[in-house]
């Protein structure tokens, strides 16, 4: 008599179902967009992920994470108006427009009035055109403005149609001012920094920024870097924002 063959049980993992929603991210300080991308593909445990709008390795604050589904409206989300609190510094101007930058430029910071310093960041509200960075993701021929900045190649950029809706002059300790402004997609904090400083008849450039909202999200209950490494996948997953959620929250 022949003994019966046992198969053995099956040690492949059953594929979990597709992971739809959004993720909040408050990201720190030298790492990069793709960089937190990458941790939370990991972390999640699925391929399907983007964000929405690039923060500088040096900028901190909301980034806004597409899982699944949700990556249909990227763009939408992009679109939507957005906040960031910064600091200007007067005095210096740089090949990058911030502190990370080659100095360019120096000049003497005199003792402006608050009249002065309000008159000029209002000469940068509603609508108006603004040149971009050579700084910046924006492509030329395939390639990315700040990967040709690296070689020492600056290109010609034509300027583009920006929107200011609020701009709030926080704390003024020169050479530095910290301010906070709403404006549109596409707007460069780094080159409305360099353009206030031109204003005031000086130099300037961004020494700190950070994004505070994007539409309706903003930075409550927002996920840390550390956290997106650490957490258990369960408690990443509970913290996801259903398409749903995104929904009722744009109030469509």
């Amino acid at each position: 008599m022949l003994n019966p063959v046992y198969s053995k049980p099956s040690m492949r993992r059953s594929p979990d179902p597709e992971i739809d929603g959004v993720l909040l991210i408050d990201k720190g300080q030298d790492m990069t967009s793709h960089d937190v991308v990458a941790v939370a593909r990991r972390a999640l445990g699925t391929k399907k992920i983007g964000h929405c709008g690039t923060l500088d390795p040096n900028a901190t604050g909301l980034l806004i994470l597409v899982i699944g589904r949700a990556t249909k409206i990227q763009d939408l989300l992009m679109a939507e108006e957005k906040e960031y609190e910064g600091t200007l510094r007067l005095g210096s101007s740089t090949t990058t427009q911030d502190a990370w930058g080659e100095p360019i430029a120096t000049a003497e910071v005199p003792a402006y009035t608050p009249e002065q310093l309000e008159a000029a960041f209002s000469q940068f509200r509603g609508d108006f055109y603004q040149l971009p960075p050579m700084v910046s993701a924006i492509k030329k021929d395939g390639v990315a403005l700040y990967k040709l900045a690296r070689q020492g190649i600056e290109i010609e950029r034509e300027k583009r149609l920006v929107t200011v809706f609020h701009h709030q002059i926080k704390g003024v300790a020169l050479p530095d001012i910290d301010f906070r402004v709403v404006c549109s997609k596409g707007f460069y904090v780094r080159t409305y920094c360099h353009d206030l400083g031109e204003a005031l008849g000086n130099h300037g450039h961004m020494a700190a920024l950070r994004r505070t909202r994007s539409g309706k999200f903003d930075l409550t209950n927002a996920t840390t870097f550390e956290e997106l490494k650490t957490l258990p996948r369960e408690e990443l997953l509970g913290r996801l924002l259903s398409l749903r959620d995104v929904s009722r929250l744009r109030g469509v």
